[in-house]
């Protein structure tokens, strides 16, 4: 089987088809299987190299604790406080450097189009774990594979996605994600923090309707999918003051989801959503962390490999 993701950039998830994530998700479960011995062979002496310059902590130790379960290492800097930036060094000289240490490169950027420059630049692929508030697409990946395994498809599906959506870059890649299948989507968000429709590219064939309110369609739900209102992003701290509790994902809330709803969260969380969630059936947030690190083992696996692992 011709393996698409060998030695290829994951930038947008616009370049992923549907195909390529099925054979995605079909590599994850078929390592996940395997015995440790195996899994280990996978990447055997492979070099991931991550230049992570926004704080993060489930995407890079995930791609760290993913590519070890599959034989390789990883290196890097996980602030920008640690590289020569530092120094007044150009993101492209760091980039050319480290690409010559390692066989892949996953970055994390506070600028747009920072994960597309470096695939320009770099001779090995590059994979964006953040870029701006553009795209986050193996976050989209893991979240798509999420509600697979819990809910045993995509298509048919009703799926709320609430809070910061001009911000959040984790909701743009999974528009370009969930535009590959047949479901209806709800945006759910006040005025000031509505999708950026100029940011959107092609998805015309994805059924949206946008609320004010939760309360509108919280009883119709499949999936409630849900951002955190990221005051890093906002110009203004008063205009952030304005919307930050907007909505409060709480048990009071879920009394009137579906029982067989599921809540995720590409985390973290700060009060969008409250604890007394974590032990209702129905959270999934940090099971999607999980399927994360199987996830991106899967997506080095292919990129590394020209051959599939079976």
């Amino acid at each position: 089987m011709e393996n698409p993701f060998h030695n290829r950039d994951v930038i947008s998830m616009r370049d992923i088809a549907r195909d390529e994530l099925d054979m995605l998700f079909t590599t994850t479960d078929r390592i996940m299987k395997m015995s440790m011995q195996d899994r280990l062979d996978i990447c055997k002496g492979k070099v991931l190299c991550y230049l992570f310059f926004e704080p993060s902590t489930r995407t890079r130790l995930s791609f760290e604790a993913a590519m070890a379960s599959i034989g390789g290492i990883s290196i890097g800097i996980a602030s920008s406080k640690e590289s020569s930036m530092e120094k007044g060094e150009s993101l492209v000289d760091t980039v050319r450097a480290v690409d010559s240490y390692s066989d892949l490169i996953v970055i994390r950027h506070r600028l747009d189009g920072a994960a597309r420059l470096a695939a320009e630049v770099a001779e090995n692929p590059v994979i964006n774990a953040g870029s701006g508030a553009e795209e986050h697409p193996t976050q989209a990946m893991l979240d798509l594979y999420t509600i697979l395994k819990e809910k045993g498809s995509i298509d048919g599906l009703r799926i709320g996605i609430v809070g910061d959506l001009k911000y959040s870059r984790t909701v743009y890649s999974l528009l370009y994600a969930l535009s590959k299948y047949s479901v209806d989507v709800h945006l759910i968000a006040p005025p000031l923090l509505r999708i950026r429709k100029e940011s959107l590219y092609a998805i015309d064939s994805l059924s949206i309707r946008e609320h004010d309110s939760i309360d509108e369609v919280i009883d119709m739900l499949d999936v409630i999918y849900v951002t955190r209102i990221q005051r890093e992003r906002f110009p203004d701290v008063q205009e952030y003051e304005k919307v930050r509790h907007s909505y409060i994902i709480d048990a009071r809330v879920l009394a009137r989801a579906k029982s067989d709803a599921i809540v995720l969260h590409p985390l973290p969380r700060v009060d969008e959503v409250t604890y007394d969630v974590d032990s209702d059936a129905r959270a999934r947030y940090f099971k999607q962390v999980s399927y994360g690190k199987d996830v991106r083992a899967a997506l080095l696996a292919l990129i590394i490999n020209a051959t599939p692992p079976v």
